[in-house]
């Protein structure tokens, strides 16, 4: 287990000075995006006049894409599928691409979007991206990001989902150092299995907690995420003794015999659920073995050979 360190109040100054050799946890990049995002003016933006858009992004941005639209009657699409809902779908009378770089395969999307002649947008982070080549000023909305590991996208998309929910990024910070870091937290290292429990209106933010997961451990630690509705559904028929149930939003007195629950405000939305679920899984980080830190540079290198782009393992 690496040891642990104890967190500074510099939170963004901390982004800006580490170097490949001390990457931070994902908690302290959830502490510096909110601090960062509390000093910054979000942009606007609205797609109401499109009756069936069709929001496409990868992997962390198709999560966040949901959630920006889950209240419209939008399609969603990932770089595998939006060819086929575009040619299927003839409802669709506009296309929102997100992406937090505008490159990997956001240029190839953005290109080929444009056969269907059908208004496009890109929301992005980089203001320089290579998708922007393949459409004017005007269809680009750029939001404020920090530096940041490749893949932890904190700052990226929680700057999005703050502009759509409007939640306070300085509340959240503050509801996290209060009552977050107050509570006695396990040794996470003590358990190779979880189970996060979310409240059910946040089920589309599942995927944005899978991912981190994934990325910062592989196949290293077992885990599953659910809601108390989808938990009754034989997902405990077969169990381990170290495996730790944790509830978010309230108790859970059905499930488990290892449970830690996480307190959320009473009028939490998104960004608060996207903020303290990555804020928890950045303490079981903490308290494992760095095997991010570990493979992120000989990642990096393998999937500039496989985008044919340069892939770095800080964005800066």
């Amino acid at each position: 287990m690496k040891q642990k360190t104890s967190l500074r109040t510099d939170y963004v100054q901390i982004m800006q000075k580490f170097t490949i050799t001390d990457i931070p946890d994902l908690d302290l990049c959830v502490l510096a995006s909110l601090e960062a995002l509390s000093a910054q003016k979000l942009p606007s933006f609205h797609f109401s006049s499109y009756k069936r858009p069709l929001v496409i992004g990868s992997g962390n941005a198709a999560a966040t894409g949901k959630i920006l639209f889950h209240d419209s009657d939008a399609v969603f699409a990932d770089e595998s599928s939006y060819v086929e809902k575009l040619e299927k779908i003839k409802a669709i009378d506009g296309v929102i691409l997100i992406s937090a770089s505008g490159g990997k395969h956001a240029p190839d999307i953005a290109k080929t979007v444009q056969k269907w002649d059908k208004p496009l947008f890109l929301l992005t982070n980089n203001p320089h991206s290579t998708a922007a080549r393949f459409l004017s000023p005007d269809q680009i909305i750029v939001f404020p990001k920090n530096r940041e590991p490749y893949t932890y996208n904190v700052s990226t998309y929680m700057s999005l989902i703050l502009a759509k929910t409007q939640e306070d990024p300085k509340k959240i910070l503050d509801f996290i150092t209060t009552n977050i870091d107050s509570i006695s937290l396990p040794d996470f290292s003590s358990y190779g299995a979880f189970c996060v429990i979310i409240p059910p209106q946040f089920l589309v933010i599942k995927e944005m907690l899978d991912k981190k997961f994934v990325e910062l451990f592989g196949r290293k630690i077992a885990y599953t995420i659910s809601t108390p509705e989808f938990m009754k559904h034989a997902t405990t028929v077969v169990s381990r003794p170290d495996e730790l149930f944790i509830s978010f939003g309230g108790d859970n007195t059905l499930w488990g015999k290892h449970r830690l629950a996480i307190p959320l405000p009473p009028t939490a939305d998104y960004a608060v659920m996207m903020a303290i679920g990555y804020y928890i899984i950045g303490k079981i980080q903490k308290a494992n073995h760095p095997w991010f830190q570990e493979s992120i540079v000989a990642y990096c290198k393998e999937s500039s050979k496989i985008f044919g782009q340069d892939v770095q393992p800080i964005v800066e």
